[in-house]
C-alpha cells in the first residue's frame, strides 16, 4: 500500500523507506517553535532535564506574540525568560516587539519554514505550515524542550482523510469559509489525530492566504495536521523567501485514506461558526441580524495582507456602526507596512477602527479586545470556546474578514453581499 503526503514526509525524516498509520517513529526536525506563553515552560523543562546546549540555533524559532507588547507583570516575566534563553543560546530566529508578528504568519513570511519540512511548535496552530506542503503539528512544551535539545521527536504516524476540492470560490467567499464548512461537516473531532490532505483541481483556485487559513484550522477538527500539495503557487511564494532546498512530496496513487470528503467550492456561501464550537456553522444568510458589540479582524488565521484587503474593500467609505468596536490587527510588521502603503490602514482608521501592532491579543482573551459578560464579537480568529475572548458569558462568532467587516458596518452579523452598492 502506498503512502500519503504526510506519511512520505515522516518516513523521509525518520530515515525509513516506508511508514504506515499507527507506526511509532522518531523523526528529525527542521524547525522547533515556541512563543511567549509556551517557551518559558519549555525552558524550565530544558533546564531541569540538565540540557546544556540546543541541537541547532538556526532551527529554533521563538516568537513573542501572544501577550505582547506585554500587558502585565506576569507576561513581562514570561517574555524575559524567553529573551534570556534566546540570548543564552544565540537563537537565530528570535522575534520581539518591533520586529515581531503572529508566529504562524511570521515564519512562512520570513522563509523559516517551507515545503517538505518536519516542524513542531508549542502552539496548536502550528499546523498552519501544511499550506506550504510541510508536515507541521502542535506539541506540548515538554516536547518543545526535547526538540530544542535533541532535534528529534516521537510521532505516531497518522491515518488520513482526503478532502477533494472542486470548482472555484465565488466573490466574498474565502479559505475561512472552506474550513468552517468542512468543520461543520465532520465535527470538531471528525479528524482526531488524522491528517487532513487537501487535493483536487480546486486547490489551484485557492490563494496562499486561503491555504494558510484552511491549514491553520485543521486542529479545530481534531486533526494532527492539514496539508496541501506543492504547486506553482507554493513555489512562487517560497522562491525569494525559503533558502533551504525545497523538498516536494506527493501522495502515492494507491495511498490509503480513511474516508473522502468532497467540497464543491462553486456552491460555498459566506459561513460563520456560532458559539461555542467551530463546528456550529451556519451560512451568514441564516443568522444575519444578530446584534454584536465587537469585531476583530486579524489573528494567525486571517491577519495577512489578503485578509486586510478583503476587509478594507468592504469598509472603504463606510463607518463602523455606532456602539460597535472594530479592532484590526495586521499579523506581521511586513503586513502592517504593506497595509499602510496600499492605504488600507487609512481606510480602517477613517471607518472608525482601532489598528493594533501585530499581536495575538484578543484571540485568546489576552488583551486588545477582551469582552465583558453579555457581549458578542464577530472575529476572524480560530476558536470560539466559552470564555475564549474574555468573560465566560461573552460570545464569539467566527467569520471571514469580509463577513467581519460587513458586520462591523451593519452593527450585526451581516453578509458582504449586503454591502455592495
Amino acid at each position: 500500500m502506498g503512502m500519503t503526503m504526510t506519511q512520505k514526509i515522516l518516513a523521509a525524516h525518520a530515515g525509513l523507506d516506508a511508514v504506515k498509520a499507527g507506526d511509532l517513529i522518531e523523526a528529525k526536525l527542521d524547525i522547533v517553535l515556541g512563543n511567549d506563553v509556551t517557551t518559558p515552560v519549555a525552558v524550565d523543562v530544558f533546564d531541569k532535564a540538565g540540557f546544556t546546549r540546543v541541537f541547532d540555533k538556526d532551527k529554533i524559532a521563538i516568537v513573542l506574540d501572544h501577550y505582547t507588547p506585554c500587558k502585565d507583570i506576569k507576561s513581562a516575566e514570561l517574555c524575559k525568560t524567553a529573551r534570556e534563553f534566546a540570548k543564552r543560546f544565540d537563537i537565530t530566529h528570535f522575534y520581539d516587539v518591533g520586529a515581531v508578528g503572529i508566529e504562524h504568519a511570521l515564519l512562512p513570511e520570513k522563509g523559516i519554514v517551507g515545503p517538505g519540512d518536519c516542524i513542531i511548535g508549542a502552539d496548536s496552530h502550528t499546523c498552519t505550515y501544511g499550506a506550504l506542503g510541510a508536515f507541521s503539528t502542535g506539541v506540548g512544551s515538554t516536547d518543545m524542550a526535547a526538540g530544542m535539545a535533541m532535534g528529534e521527536n516521537w510521532f505516531k504516524v497518522p491515518s488520513a482523510i482526503k478532502v477533494v476540492l472542486k470548482g472555484k470560490l465565488q466573490p466574498y467567499v474565502s479559505g475561512k469559509d472552506v474550513i468552517l464548512h468542512l468543520i461543520g461537516m465532520i465535527g470538531v473531532d471528525g479528524a482526531l489525530y488524522k491528517s487532513l490532505e487537501f487535493v483536487g483541481e480546486g486547490v489551484s483556485a485557492l490563494t496562499m492566504d486561503d491555504r494558510f487559513s484552511i491549514a491553520n484550522m485543521a486542529i479545530e477538527a481534531g486533526a494532527k495536521n492539514g496539508i496541501f500539495p506543492v504547486d506553482e503557487q507554493t513555489l512562487a511564494y517560497v522562491k525569494d523567501r525559503f533558502t533551504r532546498p525545497v523538498r516536494v512530496f506527493e501522495a502515492d496513487a494507491d495511498a490509503e485514506y480513511e474516508r473522502e470528503v468532497v467540497i464543491d467550492l462553486n456552491t460555498l456561501k459566506p459561513t460563520v461558526a456560532l458559539p461555542h464550537l467551530p463546528s456550529n456553522t451556519k451560512t451568514v444568510d441564516e443568522v444575519k441580524g444578530m446584534p454584536i458589540d465587537q469585531v476583530v479582524i486579524g489573528s494567525c488565521t486571517n491577519g495577512r495582507i489578503g485578509d486586510l484587503r478583503a476587509a478594507a474593500e468592504i469598509l472603504k467609505g463606510k463607518k463602523v456602526a455606532k456602539g460597535v468596536r472594530c479592532i484590526v490587527i495586521p499579523a506581521t510588521e511586513e503586513v502592517y507596512l504593506q497595509s499602510i502603503k496600499e492605504g488600507l490602514t487609512q481606510i480602517f482608521i477613517e471607518a472608525g477602527c482601532a489598528v493594533s501592532t501585530p499581536t495575538c491579543g484578543p484571540c485568546l482573551g489576552g488583551h486588545m479586545g477582551c469582552m465583558a459578560a453579555g457581549e458578542r464579537a464577530v472575529a476572524t480568529t480560530n476558536r470560539n470556546f466559552v470564555g475564549r475572548m474574555g468573560h465566560v458569558k461573552s460570545e464569539v462568532i467566527l467569520a471571514s474578514p469580509a463577513v467581519a467587516a460587513a458586520s462591523a458596518v451593519a452593527g450585526a452579523v451581516a453578509s458582504p453581499y449586503d454591502m455592495e452598492v
